[in-house]
């Protein structure tokens, strides 16, 4: 069963063009890994310094791993200087058909 991964980030004012950046060079990345079916950031266009990342990947392992990678530590460093607060990440899994 794939894992979804819904991540919402809010930029420190002045740094939303860091966020968008930092975002955006993760998507080759993480979409090279084995486990990662999708890999998107959002902007919000009513609020520039707003911007979701939709994930998808095959299981939680991959997701772990994904956790383990240079790139990811590389933007978690970049994200803990330039987020106003923390992320809020959500992890979802299909609602069941009745």
């Amino acid at each position: 069963m794939s894992l979804t991964v819904v991540a919402e980030c809010l930029a420190a004012p002045g740094q939303e063009d860091r966020l968008r950046t930092a975002l955006e060079a993760m998507i080759e990345p993480s979409l090279e890994e084995p486990g990662c079916l999708a890999y998107r950031p959002y902007a919000d266009p009513n609020n520039r310094a707003r911007m979701v990342i939709v994930e998808e990947w095959t299981d939680p392992q991959a997701l772990a791993e994904h956790f383990t990678t240079a790139h990811f530590h590389h933007v978690k460093q970049v994200l803990e200087r330039v987020l106003a607060e923390p992320m809020t990440v959500r992890k979802l899994v299909a609602a069941p058909a009745d």
